[in-house]
């Protein structure tokens, strides 16, 4: 019986979620399974990844063939350099305190960068939401120029239009006045 180390698809359409299992090869994807090792959820940045390392380094080490999916994801976690530390120990290279205090150091290393990158994430996301305050300052300044523009203009032709009827309000009373004293005078 070929044992694999394989993922099964949950989740809805357009979200996918994976169980990390080992499973017969000949068992339908999302059919039986023997162990499950971990979840594996693509959708969030970074990727969530929760893996039962040890359980996962037995299975490799009883002859289990992890697909190309699951080989990364275990690399990812550490499962693959676990095994080949307990070889270097099998082999007689070096102690099993070593191992350990080898793999405790890649995995300080390992969540050092993935901090890094969360971190990086989210200050890219706060210098966007910087930017996009600024841009809608901009254009609320812009607005706000617009209709004061608009209002000076709305004055200035209300005054125009009041102005022309002064000015012949004003012509023709001096004229009356006028044509009043030319009257007399004849």
């Amino acid at each position: 019986m070929s044992v694999k180390i394989r993922l099964q698809r949950h989740g809805k359409k357009g979200k996918p979620f994976f169980h990390i299992v080992v499973a017969d090869s000949r068992a339908r994807r999302d059919g039986r399974f023997i162990e499950k090792l971990g979840t594996y959820n693509p959708v969030t940045n970074p990727a969530t990844i929760d893996l039962n390392v040890d359980a996962a380094v037995k299975w490799l080490n009883n002859g289990a063939q992890p697909t190309d999916t699951a080989r990364a994801i275990l690399s990812y976690k550490g499962a693959l350099y676990k095994k080949h530390l307990q070889g270097g120990v099998a082999k007689g290279a070096f102690d099993e305190a070593e191992a350990e205090k080898r793999f405790n150091a890649w995995l300080e290393a390992k969540d050092a960068k993935v901090q890094g990158k969360v971190d990086g994430l989210a200050t890219a996301k706060a210098d966007a939401k910087k930017s996009a305050l600024e841009a809608e300052q901009k254009v609320n300044e812009a607005r706000i120029a617009a209709a004061a523009q608009a209002e000076a203009d709305a004055k200035a032709a209300e005054e125009a239009a009041n102005a022309p009827a002064e000015e012949t309000a004003e012509g023709e009373a001096p004229a009356t006045e006028v044509e009043g004293t030319e009257e007399t005078q004849a």
